[in-house]
């Protein structure tokens, strides 16, 4: 089912998939798909498509051996000759072995193992640190919305000097940046918030400011949204694509769900042209937030042993 589930996003023209060695089954998905593509479609059919992997490993050495092996395997699951894209992630700064996996990660790259390596849930200062050994980055994927803009602050620019783009997740804040939340009651309970995802989002949206003045940006987000003749996260997809330095923008998919794969209404994002005016209305509510970087500190520290 998932396999046939990828070819209606390719149709679509959606032809890059996020993934990463700890998601499941993700990366067989895919080679599965590919495999069946090729077959059935040619060569011509799988150049036009990308896989974006992750590797996450656990602290530890990082020997040319523990490396490469890690990236053998993800080759063999995703049954291609080289990776489109490797996004690495490192739990502990304080380990600094990171900087060995990436040199490793830099030589298989060169090898034509690895065809972009690129970072994922990084901060500023590691990036800067990073391609500072000379490695470098094309790209590097960060939590980015309207409620979280803390990207601008400091990466944004680093990443246009330095040549790399930002692929950005979180974007619909696991679903609380549509319809669905507008006019809604509070959720609060383990009922309402039962994905790890959403308890994640709604910490944020508490942080930034609170369920009342969410609602204001969701109430403006619906009124431009309505000017445009499509949906709240059609426009806040389309805000963060306006960004500097942005690439893309991770969505995930409920594969062979009927009714929530909702490919139709993310291509149409694509069509949406903000304003100026568009664009001060939403960010008149954004001012009134507090400030997430002050708060939190730097895009990229999320998923990280403390």
């Amino acid at each position: 089912m998932d396999v046939q589930a990828l070819e209606a996003y390719v149709n679509a023209g959606l032809t890059s998939f996020d993934m990463a060695d700890i998601y499941g089954p993700a990366e067989e998905i895919y080679g599965s798909f590919y495999k069946q593509l090729l077959a059935t479609k040619g060569h011509e059919a799988v150049k036009g498509i990308q896989g974006l992997t992750k590797w996450i490993p656990q602290p530890g050495p990082m020997t040319r051996k523990v490396v490469e092996s890690a990236i053998d395997l993800s080759l063999q699951r995703m049954q291609v000759s080289h990776l489109d894209c490797l996004q690495f992630h490192w739990w502990d700064y304080s380990d600094k072995r990171y900087l060995d996996a990436l040199g490793h990660l830099s030589d298989l790259q060169t090898e034509g193992k690895i065809n972009e390596l690129s970072l994922t849930n990084f901060d500023t200062e590691h990036v800067v640190e990073i391609t500072n050994k000379g490695i470098q980055i094309s790209s590097i994927q960060l939590q980015y919305s309207v409620v979280d803009r803390r990207p601008m602050v400091k990466m944004t620019e680093v990443c246009e000097a330095l040549g790399i783009k930002l692929l950005t997740y979180g974007t619909l804040g696991g679903g609380f940046i549509s319809e669905k939340y507008l006019g809604a009651k509070e959720p609060k309970n383990e009922d309402e918030l039962y994905t790890s995802s959403l308890k994640m989002y709604k910490k944020a949206i508490d942080t930034w400011g609170g369920w009342d003045l969410f609602q204001e940006l969701l109430q403006v987000l619906s009124s431009v949204a309505k000017s445009h003749n499509c949906t709240i996260a059609n426009v806040a997809t389309k805000y963060i694509l306006d960004m500097p330095a942005v690439a893309g923008i991770i969505i995930g998919c409920r594969m062979g769900i009927p009714g929530a794969e909702h490919i139709q209404e993310n291509v149409k994002s694509f069509d949406v042209h903000l304003t100026t005016e568009d664009t001060e209305m939403i960010e008149s509510v954004l001012k009134k937030s507090s400030d997430l970087m002050q708060l939190i500190g730097d895009c990229g520290d999320e998923y990280r042993l403390k």
